[in-house]
């Protein structure tokens, strides 16, 4: 007889997946008096970032030029804009109510946002979007550097659940990875902070596990639970 319980187990990235995490970061930009630039000249160019918290990456020579006092006023500010500003991607909050709601689906975030308290930011967040993180199994914050595929293995292993019917849903080629090392199926976003081209011909990962918008994760991750529109559109 097998160990597994009957679930199925969903985690979820939080910034450039769930929660459009560009916008917030363009617009705490805005109130500074800087200009972060278009999506897609920020998605090609990465490498000319360092992480500075859960954002993703701000550019180097502006960490450079910023003293402590004003990184501290943009955290500041970063906080305040998630909190009162930010927005899920459209469709998202319909998904995780959808998720949520299945009662043998297990669904999980996972988090490197460095705001000022982060799980209250992004409680205040959700809770906007009528979802409260409270309904969902577990919320995870991840240090900057740790891979996310031991997470990503003792969320499965806690909920007893059969690799096979486990999903992870990232926005970088990292995500990919965690996913595939921990035995998960992998759900990839392009309309966060890498693009579909970097996604398949610099990490060559493949076209089919790749979503384009917020709308095809959504209905990929609802198909392959059998709960078919369940998010409403």
């Amino acid at each position: 007889m097998s160990d597994y319980s009957s679930d199925r187990l969903v985690i979820l990235d939080a910034d450039g997946t769930t929660i459009d995490a560009f916008d917030a970061v363009g617009r705490t930009f805005a109130y500074h008096g800087m200009n972060l630039g278009d999506l897609e000249r920020f998605q090609k160019r990465r490498h000319l970032f360092k992480y500075l918290g859960g954002v993703k990456e701000f550019p180097t020579n502006l960490r450079k030029q910023i003293g402590g006092r004003k990184r501290r006023q943009l955290l500041d500010t970063l906080t305040e804009v998630y909190r009162q500003e930010a927005t899920l991607y459209p469709g998202i909050a319909a998904l995780l109510r959808a998720l949520i709601a299945a009662p043998d689906v297990r669904v999980g975030l996972v988090t490197r946002n460095i705001t000022s308290e982060p799980e209250e930011t992004l409680r205040q967040l959700f809770r906007r979007h009528e979802v409260e993180l409270t309904a969902l199994d577990f919320v995870v914050p991840i240090p900057l550097k740790q891979a996310k595929s031991s997470h990503f293995r003792t969320a499965r292993e806690r909920f007893a659940v059969n690799p096979a019917r486990s999903y992870a849903c990232g926005d970088e080629h990292r995500d990919f990875l965690a996913a595939v090392n921990s035995g998960m199926h992998p759900f990839i976003a392009a309309y966060g902070f890498e693009d579909f081209e970097r996604l398949t011909r610099k990490f060559e990962i493949p076209a089919e596990v790749i979503s384009r918008t917020p709308a095809e994760l959504a209905t990929r991750v609802l198909h392959a639970l059998g709960l078919g529109d369940a998010a409403g559109g």
